[in-house]
């Protein structure tokens, strides 16, 4: 039984955490589509490249969920909603 529930609970996080890896592209596509037409100030357009930076870094390192709250800093100021 115990070793069910451990296969169970091993399944549920590597899936969880394909699904979070999967949607960081998506948010950083958005933001470079976003930044062709963004209009914003000189000092929020560098605050948006180094959350988009810094989100693909975290991505590439495995570290979904600060990538995701990385990226949403950028989403928000570029106004994006997802």
């Amino acid at each position: 039984m115990k070793i069910s529930s451990l296969i169970v609970a091993s399944t549920l996080a590597f899936a969880s955490s394909s699904a979070f890896a999967f949607s960081c592209p998506k948010h950083m596509k958005a933001i470079d589509a976003a930044l062709a037409t963004a209009k914003v100030s000189d000092a929020e357009m560098a605050e948006v490249k180094k959350y988009r930076a810094e989100g693909e870094t975290f991505h590439k390192a495995g570290k979904h969920q600060d990538a995701l709250d990385t990226l949403a800093k950028a989403e928000k100021i570029l106004g994006i909603k997802m």
